[in-house]
């Protein structure tokens, strides 16, 4: 991400955080109206409590949005987590969809285009690591340089 866009999110992110159990809330009213079928994911959770997940998460994610490097293990863990829920890769672009919107309609006219830019950047970057994490080692294409040199990712290797 430029150094605009890490701006851009972390300002708009002050915006949210006054009223984030709202936008929270929100996000998961557009999310289940995208796609109910997506509602039974959630048939085990306290809707309050999910909300405070989703917040947290996205403030961690803020936080860290300059070196993201750092927040890639425990991002790799959340996309594996979600694969054991039942998330697939169709439901990521749904989530993105659903927090751009509730982003739009919360921030109003702060949320231009560069803002909207930034916020899709962050999240396409999570959103390919979940779901890079979530596909077993095997079946994941390797990278060029990790392929190159033979390197194995002792972390994806059986104890």
């Amino acid at each position: 991400m430029t150094p605009d866009q890490i701006a851009r999110v972390r300002a708009s992110w002050t915006l949210v955080v006054p009223v984030a159990d709202t936008v929270a809330a929100r996000f998961y009213e557009r999310l289940f109206a995208l796609d109910p079928t997506l509602r039974p994911l959630f048939v085990h959770t306290d809707p309050a409590s999910q909300r405070r997940k989703l917040v947290q998460t996205l403030a961690v994610v803020v936080a860290a949005i300059d070196d993201l490097s750092r927040l890639l293990p425990a991002v790799e863990a959340l996309g594996r987590r979600h694969t054991a829920y039942g998330v697939t890769d169709a439901h990521y672009a749904t989530v993105g969809e659903a927090l751009l919107w509730t982003l739009e309609r919360g921030l109003g006219d702060t949320f231009d285009d560069a803002t909207r830019g930034a916020w899709a950047a962050a999240y396409g970057l999570l959103a390919t690591a979940m779901q890079r994490a979530a596909v077993p080692a095997p079946c994941r294409p390797e990278h060029p340089r990790t392929a190159a040199r033979g390197a194995v990712d002792a972390r994806r290797q059986p104890a």
